[in-house]
């Protein structure tokens, strides 16, 4: 699957969720919101760890903070090893039975590559349903070559609110597979303001990648 196919995926996945948003959306506010919450800084410190077969394996944190519709985010080892990025968005949410969470963004990239990135994430969730989708696309200003669409796509299922599971998929340069479109199942557990999540990738296809994922929301 190509960067163009993986794209078109995400597009066609936001386009044909919209009209469940315009039946749920509603014109009273969310239960327990008020203008203090809204005024709020909130924040995400995500570190995901990298078995890769036959090579090094690495950590790639992140950090987010979100104060209303403003979106701010630094990131390592995400676009290539030994490589950052920073970013700035806006961010949008509408609906209640199923809502959506949207946020287009611009990040500069610096290091091992060195670029521009437009770049998305969204989020519909519908009950214990979610599909989450970040991508970027990064124009590489020392190599047009090395130009390149980084997408991550996962669909998960919680039955209950302690426990996840589900399908996803990535697009990456940040290391090397034999495959350009990586597939896998995720299984995570929460406990209040932490999740940590055990990714397989490519079982059944390939030798497995395995990705750990720890975060904290405050």
């Amino acid at each position: 699957m190509r960067a163009r196919d993986h794209l078109v995926i995400s597009a066609a996945l936001l386009v044909f969720t919209m009209p469940l948003f315009a039946q749920a959306e509603s014109s009273a506010p969310r239960a327990g919101s008020d203008d203090s919450d809204e005024d709020r800084w909130s924040f995400d410190f995500t570190t995901t760890g990298y078995v890769v077969p036959h090579d090094r394996s690495y950590a790639s944190p992140t950090f987010r903070a979100d104060r209303q519709h403003l979106h701010t985010e630094a990131r390592y080892n995400y676009e290539n090893q030994k490589t950052g990025s920073l970013w700035l968005g806006y961010n949008f949410s509408t609906g209640q039975n199923v809502a959506l969470d949207i946020t287009p963004m611009l990040g500069g990239v610096f290091g091992n590559t060195t670029g521009i990135a437009p770049g998305f994430s969204f989020a519909v969730t519908y009950k214990k349903l979610e599909l989450f989708s970040e991508g970027e696309y990064v124009f590489d200003t020392g190599n047009q070559s090395s130009n390149f669409f980084y997408s991550w796509i996962e669909l998960t299922y919680s039955p209950v609110d302690w426990f996840h599971t589900g399908l996803v998929s990535q697009r990456t340069r940040a290391y090397q597979t034999e495959l350009d479109v990586q597939r896998g199942i995720s299984l995570g557990i929460s406990h209040k303001n932490a999740d940590f999540t055990m990714y397989v990738f490519n079982a059944g296809w390939t030798d497995p990648t395995f990705v750990f994922s720890l975060g904290f929301t405050f």
